[in-house]
C-alpha cells in the first residue's frame, strides 16, 4: 500500500493543468463510503486510497466495489482517480452508480460489476464501457501504472465522459439525468493488490435560469413545444436555443 506515494503523484497532476470543467468550479470533498465496506475493501486512513483483496493467503475470492460517500443529483461533477498499481486480472473499474447497485458478487464470481445492472455505469480498463449488461469498446486499453481516470458526470445534460491522463475519451453514456436518483462515485476490482487514489475532486452548479430551462426541455419532445407555453418570447426563445437540448431528448 503505497499512500503517501500516491497522494504525492495525484498532487503533482492536480497542478499541472486545470481540469475540464466551466470556470467557476469548486473543490469537493467527499471520500469512499466506510460504512459499507467488506472484507474484501480496505481504505486508508484518510478515506481517499483503496486496496482491493489484500490478503495473502485468499487473494481474490471474487468481486469487491466501493462507492463514495456522496451522491449526486444536479450540477457538473469531475473527479479523478489515480491507479498506483498497473491494473491487472478479470476487471478493474471506474464509473458511477445507485445507492442499488452492488458493492459485491458471489464468492469467485468474477465479473464487470460496474454495469452489469440498470444502476451503474462503468469503464474498464480493458477499455469496455458496461451498462445493463452490455458492453462496447469505448477507447484502447491502459496498463500503465500511474494512470489517471477523470470522471465527468453531468447531471444537467445527463452525460457521463472519461477522461485518461487529462484527455477526454469522448462521450461515454446520455440520458442519466433520467435515473432520478442520486448517483455516486465508484470503483470496483477482481484483481488482488489494486490500489486507487482519489485525486482532484471538483463541480459546478447550475444557476437558478439554468436549472429552470433544464426541467422545461426535459418535459418537452421537440423544440417547437416551446411556441405553445405560456411564456415571454425572450423565455420561449431561450428554451428553443437552451445548449442541452439535444443531449437531455437523446436516448438512452
Amino acid at each position: 500500500m503505497r499512500g503517501r506515494r500516491g497522494q504525492q503523484l495525484t498532487d503533482t497532476r492536480t497542478r499541472l493543468s486545470m481540469p475540464p470543467m466551466p470556470r467557476g468550479y469548486v473543490k469537493e470533498n467527499w471520500l469512499w463510503e466506510a460504512n459499507e465496506q467488506w472484507p474484501s475493501v480496505a481504505l486508508s486512513h484518510d478515506r481517499k486510497e483503496v486496496y482491493f483483496h489484500t490478503d495473502p493467503i485468499l487473494e481474490s475470492c471474487g468481486t469487491a466495489g466501493v462507492r463514495a460517500d456522496t451522491g449526486f443529483l444536479q450540477g457538473e461533477h469531475y473527479w479523478e482517480i489515480e491507479f498506483l498499481e498497473p491494473p491487472s486480472g478479470f476487471s478493474v473499474m471506474v464509473g458511477v452508480g445507485t445507492i442499488r447497485a452492488p458493492l459485491c458478487a458471489g464468492s469467485f464470481q468474477y465479473l464487470n460489476l460496474l454495469g452489469q445492472d440498470g444502476d451503474s455505469w462503468g469503464l474498464s480498463y480493458k477499455g469496455h464501457i458496461w451498462h445493463a449488461g452490455t458492453s462496447r469498446q469505448y477507447t484502447e486499453p491502459f496498463y500503465e501504472e500511474g494512470t489517471l481516470i477523470g470522471v465527468h458526470l453531468n447531471m444537467e445534460e445527463g452525460t457521463l465522459t472519461f477522461y485518461k491522463d487529462r484527455q477526454s475519451l469522448g462521450l461515454a453514456f446520455t440520458g442519466l439525468h433520467k435515473v432520478q436518483l442520486p448517483l455516486y462515485p465508484m470503483v470496483s476490482s477482481t484483481s488482488p493488490d489494486t490500489e486507487l487514489a482519489l485525486g482532484l475532486r471538483c463541480c459546478t452548479l447550475p444557476t437558478l435560469e439554468e436549472r429552470c430551462l433544464s426541467t422545461l426541455a426535459r418535459n418537452l419532445s421537440q423544440k417547437d413545444s416551446a411556441d405553445q407555453l405560456p411564456l415571454p418570447t425572450v423565455v420561449r426563445w431561450k428554451l428553443k436555443s437552451w445548449k442541452n437540448w439535444d443531449v437531455l431528448t437523446h436516448q438512452l
